[in-house]
């Protein structure tokens, strides 16, 4: 069985105009729109996007801190949405995250000791202060920190080290998800380097599964098994992260690829580059039919007229277009 099941899920937030009368009805905005995926356990799925396609927005409503508005979040098979409030408390032991600013996610005003054992002693007050700074240096020790720097406050650290310190935050409960919102996009490229490869083998010394969310289809193609593509709260394209990367079928996939820099001048040239011109429409008034059609190369008249279906043109391999077809820029 899965150990995370997405069915169908919304998320819909009221937006008001900005000029209104009190009596105005505000506006709905489709931040995610009918996702639906399966993690299973180990595994580690990346989630692909521009801004405002709503991957940070479904990252929160698996963690609980944004209400889903339809669908269900099945874990372990059972339905998040019917747990008692001690149920749901013990829950959020097993799901924690990773987020994108390091510096802004640390509380100023505590040291890293207090930083790291802080979840301990929420959701385990039986720990002793004592303990809880044991198992703080251990976790510092595991995320390639020095113990001997608890004592210490975050502006005292590197964004590197802030981040290493984030991480070891979310993973000293011994969590079973891992959910990583753009880590490393606020960090220099060696640096996020280092970063990934310590997520890629913490969660594989501690059997986690991780959802991690990026712009970067590079990185994600070297962190994930499996690749999630969003336009717009919809899902466009699921796969193998590397098939994905080799062989992207969906237009906007094949764009986002292109968009990848290759440090090499004679493929850089070689390489087929789509182009997705304009910018993407507002999701309170989203397209009809296919909400990527707007800018799509291939588009045809009757997108406008329906909701593409997801076709599976390969095994485990899913795409939200009836146009599809291979084109394959070079690999990243």
């Amino acid at each position: 069985m899965s150990l995370l099941q997405i069915r169908n899920l919304d998320v819909t937030f009221d937006v008001a105009p900005r000029q209104s009368w009190p009596w105005t009805r505000p506006k709905k905005l489709q931040a995610v729109k009918d996702m639906s995926f399966d993690l299973e356990a180990g595994q580690t799925l990346g989630v692909v996007g521009e801004s405002g396609s709503g991957k940070s927005t479904l990252a929160r409503a698996i963690v609980g801190t944004v209400p889903a508005s339809g669908g269900r979040i099945l874990w372990d098979g059972g339905d998040l949405a019917q747990l008692t409030p001690r149920e749901r408390r013990r829950h959020r032991r097993d799901v924690q995250m990773v987020f994108q600013d390091p510096l802004a996610a640390l509380n100023p005003r505590m040291n890293v000791g207090q930083i790291i054992s802080e979840p301990l002693l929420t959701h385990h007050p039986e720990t002793s202060r004592a303990d809880a700074r044991r198992r703080a240096g251990e976790m510092m020790e595991r995320v390639g920190l020095l113990p001997n720097l608890l004592n210490r406050y975050p502006h005292e650290f590197s964004g590197g080290q802030c981040q290493r310190i984030g991480i070891a935050r979310a993973l000293v409960l011994k969590p079973r998800l891992l959910i990583c919102d753009e880590p490393v996009s606020a960090l220099d490229v060696s640096v996020q380097a280092q970063v990934v490869n310590l997520l890629k083998r913490l969660t594989r010394e501690m059997e986690l599964s991780m959802i991690f969310i990026a712009h970067d289809l590079s990185v994600v193609k070297h962190v994930s098994d499996r690749t999630l593509v969003m336009y717009l709260g919809r899902k466009m394209e699921e796969g193998d992260a590397r098939t994905i990367v080799r062989a992207p079928r969906h237009p906007y996939t094949q764009a986002l690829i292109a968009s990848v820099p290759i440090p090499d001048p004679v493929r850089e040239r070689a390489r087929i580059r789509p182009v997705i011109e304009g910018e993407p429409p507002s999701p309170v008034t989203p397209p009809s039919g296919c909400v990527f059609r707007t800018r799509c190369p291939k588009a045809q008249p009757d997108c406008a007229e329906r909701v593409p279906p997801m076709l599976e043109p390969e095994r485990s391999h899913l795409v939200a277009c009836p146009y599809q077809e291979v084109i394959s820029p070079l690999a990243v």
